[in-house]
């Protein structure tokens, strides 16, 4: 039935290294629906990344300063989208993000930017 292949040399292990899950942060408390936020920009290049970039850049800190208001202080899990809009030869930029918050307790880590803005880059 199967036919054992005696001049093949079979695999051995050299290195195995993983890194096991642990806490983030305490969450404390999560807001119950996201929040969502839509930002509209007027832009003179709307193609070029850093136009883009920026203006989910910026979509986010407004959409956390909303969430600061509430309680909370961080996004758990966030999404964003932009739509680049033209009328005759004016642009604009749409920005929607949405984000879960939360209440985290201890130190905050540094703001990153938000996840996946490298995709801004490939339809360009």
């Amino acid at each position: 039935m199967f036919k054992f292949r005696r001049k093949e040399v079979a695999w051995e292990v050299v290195d195995n290294r993983s890194v096991d899950p642990f806490p983030y942060l305490d969450i404390m408390t999560v807001n119950e629906v996201d929040t969502r936020g839509t930002y509209v920009f007027e832009a003179k290049h709307p193609r070029q990344y850093s136009d883009l970039s920026n203006a989910v850049v910026f979509a986010r800190q407004q959409l956390m300063k909303e969430v600061i208001k509430k309680g909370f202080n961080i996004l758990m899990i966030e999404s964003w989208s932009v739509t680049v809009y033209r009328r005759e030869k004016v642009h604009r930029i749409e920005v929607q993000y949405s984000g879960r918050a939360a209440r985290a307790l201890g130190k905050i880590p540094v703001q990153r930017p938000p996840p996946f803005i490298g995709v801004l880059r490939s339809g360009l």
